[in-house]
């Protein structure tokens, strides 16, 4: 092979390698549209217990498990301390969780006091039931867990108790 050839050879790969990594940081800075039910929960602002507004934005690009709960739902009281421990063990690998209380605030605040929650909290207020039902909960039930993965869509959902060895299966999918 000619010194000639072997130069446009060596060219050729190189063009082809940086093409193929300006695409790849093309998708990363541009990620396809997510699904319109996405995109609507990723444009919320829920009510933070100290009065702020929380931007769910902020976590996007990085999987969130969002549960819908309420103090008065015996389930769902039952599952946060698994859903406390997962978010726990899974935060240094990126996962973030919100727990979005169908409740008002004094009685989130009362049982928050009793109950020790690491991850984030906001109202879901009344708007949260039929936030539920477009995220694919028709009836409405509670407790509802979701996933968003990193490029915002849906990627599993749960309708009643989150069991803990269920959530860590998430992290090998």
């Amino acid at each position: 092979m000619s010194p000639i050839t072997r130069r446009l050879i060596l060219a050729g790969a190189g063009v082809g390698a940086a093409a193929v990594g300006a695409a790849l940081a093309w998708r990363k800075l541009n990620p396809p549209a997510a699904s319109p039910v996405a995109q609507a929960f990723w444009a919320r602002r829920f009510p933070g217990l100290d009065g702020t507004d929380l931007d769910v934005a902020r976590w996007r690009g990085k999987p969130l498990l969002v549960n819908f709960w309420a103090t008065w739902c015996p389930p769902c009281v039952k599952e946060l301390p698994e859903i406390n421990q997962f978010y726990n063990e899974a935060k240094a690998k990126g996962w973030q969780v919100l727990g979005l209380a169908i409740d008002q605030a004094e009685p989130v605040q009362a049982f928050l006091k009793k109950t020790q929650l690491d991850f984030a909290i906001a109202l879901g207020g009344p708007e949260g039931l039929s936030l539920v039902r477009e995220l694919g909960n028709p009836a409405g039930g509670l407790p509802f867990s979701v996933v968003f993965d990193e490029t915002g869509e849906i990627s599993w959902r749960r309708l009643g108790v989150s069991r803990l060895e269920d959530l860590r299966a998430l992290l090998s999918s």
